[in-house]
């Protein structure tokens, strides 16, 4: 088996619990004659031995951990991958046990789940996988995940249906080939779409479609907490779901409240959305949608309660005039790297700022963020800044993150990356 040799910093961080390995990590250049995807034994800088890993040969992650012991071979992995993905299924009937009031969750969840590179959620009976890396999305591979989820999920051949849906931007960076057409296992005679309940809301997929969901399983506990807020605050005339992609806050807050609408630069989303809402015929709320950019959207709506004139209204009357009662920010990963979350946070700051600026008295904030790259404190601290911006006073109620069919480690911090503040502000 080839090694890696890595530097003493990147040794001590494996030690200590991280898994990732970066190309600049490496004391040498991999071996020409090493096969993408293949499995490593890692050495620190004296050559001790530090573990097995897979190999890329693109990714800036050079390496990937998937086991202390070293040159474990290709069968030896295989083995332990069953033994994972029995114990990831095992742990999502504790944690998120399918029910007839929420029948999606997120089954493997990569490092999280001890098995880097591989992504499963299910939908009902849709199980869509991603395969991350050179060393999974492998004939081998696909094989022991179909094989095991086909007998713990489909034992008395309940419907089933498996395809791999990767994530075109990893694809693109981990230089994989396309992923085999059709699914990987179907016992229906409709594998495509399915429709999934979320916390007794029903939501429509379809894996033809190319897209993952916006229904989106890490925020499934927010979707709830966050309508719950709302409905104990009493201030439920108004709901406004900025980046609403397919509905998901938008359609919980449509339970408790009289008018929601959301907003998305996607008319594709929004059109998903609407075929969310006609799902739910029993939601007490007028919903509508609006195609805009959510910086430019918000913008508008400030100036248009705030107007910049002689003898405008103060900021409190015109929150009580044009305020929402509630605003949920949820927009997509604004920093895909380190070097972009300075950049990142100015886009928080402005969003909420003027999020702020629109709620009325006693309305609910609540914003997101899903950028690994901003931390808890700097999201917080700049959801604070925004907030002395503005001249509110800003009660953080709650703190949440991702639900726990998303597991984090400890030692990994790029499992911890969502962030969801529920505030009240005065």
């Amino acid at each position: 088996m080839s090694t890696l040799r890595i530097s003493r910093r990147a040794a001590d961080r494996i030690r200590a619990g991280h898994l990732w390995v970066y190309r600049t990590d490496l004391e040498s250049a991999p071996a020409s004659d090493l096969a993408p995807g293949a499995l490593v034994t890692l050495t620190d800088s004296r050559d001790i031995p530090l573990g097995t890993a897979l190999y890329s040969s693109e990714s800036m992650i050079t390496a990937r951990l998937i086991s202390r012991t070293p040159a474990l071979t290709r069968v030896q992995y295989l083995t332990e991958l069953r033994s994972r993905i029995e114990a990831a299924l095992t742990l999502r009937r504790e944690l998120a046990p399918i029910t007839s009031s929420t029948n999606a969750h997120r089954l493997i969840f990569s490092e999280a789940d001890n098995l880097p590179g591989i992504v499963a959620d299910r939908y009902n009976d849709l199980v869509l996988l991603q395969l991350l890396t050179q060393g999974t999305a492998q004939d081998d591979v696909r094989s022991v995940l179909v094989e095991t989820l086909r007998t713990h999920l489909s034992a008395d051949a309940e419907p089933l249906t498996i395809w791999e849906r990767p994530d075109p931007r990893i694809r693109e960076l981990e230089q994989l080939a396309p992923p085999p057409p059709g699914p990987l296992f179907t016992n229906t005679d409709a594998p495509t779409t399915t429709t999934f309940t979320l916390n007794n809301l029903r939501f429509h997929y379809d894996a033809a479609a190319g897209q993952k969901t916006g229904a989106f399983l890490d925020q499934r506990l927010n979707y709830a907490a966050a309508a719950a807020h709302v409905a104990a605050s009493g201030k439920t005339q108004s709901a406004l779901d900025v980046c609403t992609y397919h509905g998901g806050f938008a359609l919980h807050l449509a339970q408790v409240c009289s008018r929601v609408t959301g907003i998305d630069a996607s008319r594709a989303a929004l059109e998903a959305a609407d075929a969310n809402l006609a799902l739910n015929p029993n939601l007490k709320s007028e919903v509508d949608w609006i195609e805009a950019d959510a910086f430019e959207y918000l913008r508008h709506l400030d100036d248009l309660a705030h107007p910049k004139k002689p003898g405008a209204p103060s900021m409190a009357q015109a929150s009580s005039r044009h305020g929402w009662d509630c605003i949920v920010l949820d927009p997509p990963a604004f920093a895909k790297s380190k070097r972009a979350a300075a950049s990142a946070l100015r886009g928080y700051k402005e969003l909420n700022l003027r999020a702020l600026h629109l709620l009325a008295p006693g309305g609910a904030l609540i914003t997101c963020s899903c950028s690994h790259h901003v931390s808890l404190a700097d999201f917080t601290a700049i959801v604070a800044a925004a907030a002395a911006d503005a001249g509110r006073r800003v009660q953080l109620l709650e703190t949440r993150a991702a639900a726990p069919d998303h597991p984090e480690i400890l030692t990994l911090p790029e499992t911890r990356y969502l962030k969801c503040l529920i505030c009240r502000v005065e």
